[in-house]
């Protein structure tokens, strides 16, 4: 496996900080299984996605009308409102799942 360079670090340290602030559960980006919001880096900038806990899809799945999707769709506006109030771009992660912070423009430089 190749390393990946950080070309990102200081961008990803302000958005894992201004979610930690605001009461999110940031967890270990190697971590893929355990519930809560990854803050990596991607090729654009910062990816923020966002995992389920087992007893929520399992809740979510006994509730009429709530769904896992839905729910998602619900923290990535959270998550993106946040962020845009802490004056950060965000754009929707190529394939839906999750926002991108891009390192380029008057928002997103590090």
């Amino acid at each position: 496996m190749t390393a990946v360079q950080s070309t990102h670090p200081q961008l990803v340290g302000r958005v894992r900080h201004a979610l930690k602030l605001a009461g999110f559960h940031v967890v270990d980006q190697a971590d893929d299984t355990t519930a809560g919001l990854r803050v990596s880096e991607a090729a654009a900038g910062v990816l923020v996605s966002w995992t389920a806990s087992h007893g929520f899809t399992a809740l979510a799945a006994d509730q009429r009308g709530a769904s896992s999707e839905g729910m998602r769709v619900v923290v990535q506006a959270a998550v993106a409102g946040l962020l845009v109030q802490c004056r950060h771009t965000v754009v929707e992660a190529p394939d839906g799942n999750g926002i991108v912070v891009p390192a380029e423009g008057p928002a997103g430089r590090a």
